[in-house]
């Protein structure tokens, strides 16, 4: 892209990832005559989408209720409500179907395209773009957005060392929400919800976990202040992590930032176990004739707990028999199995899909089009709002329903 170049656009779209594309293939189809543009600052496109899902891209999640979709968005569920009766991940299956590329559902929901390969989405989303007519220009970094008093937009770019203008009609800030975007979001009047990490895995060190790097507990309950998640958790070299670990974060994104990334976890390795019938299992154990002579330390009273753990977890009873257990050491168990506690003393960071809460306030956003509700031909999609889904794929199906309601009213002229 040089000074040479077309500098008038109809559409201009700052940032080409999942949000970015979709708006612009979904503009450009409903309006061919439209002259669209994407700028993306890095030297390639669609880098999220290749290194997601372990490379096999995790494109949205087999959940077609909107009133249930819902509720996987620590941030921006109820702004989404309205925005996923008009597309959802029903939609985005026949989009792609649409466009060449099948995906296919796996055991937990999450779904992926049927070549388990990122690149599949990538050039199905880059040749739909190509076939539409959309321009696509990387290298370019947006670095200043002024209101044009005859309508539209200056935008000042940069490629390589050159700084120049381009002019547009309709602009789409489709980036992530890095402080650069976040100064050119704040210079038009619009609010910023301060950026802070989400997904994250937790620093624990504890002597109950330590050595046990790999050990798994298939449903476990987990509490931190009034925040409650279960589901799969990972015992790892630095702490705690698996999927109820990552949901807690994302729920607990600004509560755990405000603390500085320290708290206590409540863990019940249990599940739905509460101390009273878990009482009643140790119990029956202790009971039971041919227990008496067994090692406590050999013998799980419960089979979701793995040996290795169990025997961290009850190492305070000592070297004793299931028949020599006080029911002071057993209640102490007991409260040890439901309402174990540890200290988070740091975040680790979740490698395969970082996502941060924060950005564009969304009452700022009118959900219908995307656009602006204080500067007109503005929009917004994708990460650079104040929406964040919990892992899964909802990250991208938010990013796929505002690029295509961005996309559908940047085509009305």
């Amino acid at each position: 892209m040089a000074k040479s170049n077309q500098p008038n656009w109809d559409v201009v779209i700052a940032g080409g990832g999942p949000a970015g594309f979709f708006a612009a293939i979904r503009c450009a189809e409903l309006n061919p005559k439209l002259r669209v543009l994407i700028i993306e600052k890095a030297s390639q496109t669609l880098g999220k989408v290749l290194i997601s899902g372990g490379g096999r891209c995790n494109v949205t999640h087999a959940c077609f209720d909107p009133a249930q979709l819902i509720t996987y968005y620590p941030r921006g569920g109820m702004a989404l409500r309205g925005a996923f009766t008009r597309f959802q991940p029903a939609d985005t299956v026949k989009w792609f179907e649409e466009h060449g590329t099948r995906l296919k559902t796996e055991a937990d929901n999450r779904m992926f395209p049927v070549t388990d390969s990122s690149e599949t989405i990538a050039n199905c989303l880059r040749g739909a773009a190509e076939n539409a007519g959309v321009q696509v220009h990387i290298g370019v970094s947006l670095l200043k957005v002024e209101k044009s008093p005859k309508g539209g937009f200056n935008l000042q770019v940069r490629e390589d060392a050159e700084v120049f203008s381009i002019q547009t009609k309709k602009l789409l800030i489709a980036t992530g929400s890095d402080s650069k975007t976040r100064e050119i979001v704040k210079s038009l009047g619009h609010t910023v919800e301060e950026a802070v990490p989400s997904l994250f895995t937790f620093n624990v060190k504890d002597k109950r976990i330590d050595g046990l790097a790999g050990v798994a507990v298939e449903n476990v309950t987990l509490k931190m202040d009034s925040l409650t998640q279960s589901g799969p958790m990972l015992i790892t070299h630095w702490g705690l992590s698996g999927p109820a670990v990552l949901r807690l974060s994302a729920w607990g994104a600004r509560i755990l930032a405000d603390k500085k990334y320290r708290s206590t976890l409540t863990v019940n390795w249990l599940g739905d176990y509460k101390l009273d019938s878990a009482l009643e299992v140790l119990q029956r154990n202790k009971d039971w004739q041919e227990n008496a002579r067994k090692k406590i330390a050999s013998q799980p009273a419960f089979s979701q707990i793995p040996v290795r753990l169990w025997k961290q977890l009850t190492q305070f009873i000592g070297d004793k028999n299931w028949g020599d257990i006080s029911k002071v050491e057993m209640r102490k168990l007991a409260e040890e199995l439901t309402a174990g506690e540890y200290k988070i003393e740091g975040k680790g960071q979740f490698k395969e899909e970082f996502v941060t809460c924060g950005g564009v306030r969304l009452n700022e956003v009118d959900f219908k089009t995307m656009q602006s509700r204080m500067v007109e031909d503005l929009f917004f999609a994708g990460e650079v709002l104040d929406i964040d889904g919990i892992t899964g794929g909802f990250n991208f199906q938010s990013s796929w329903t505002t690029g295509w309601l961005a996309g559908n009213a940047m085509a009305a002229s």
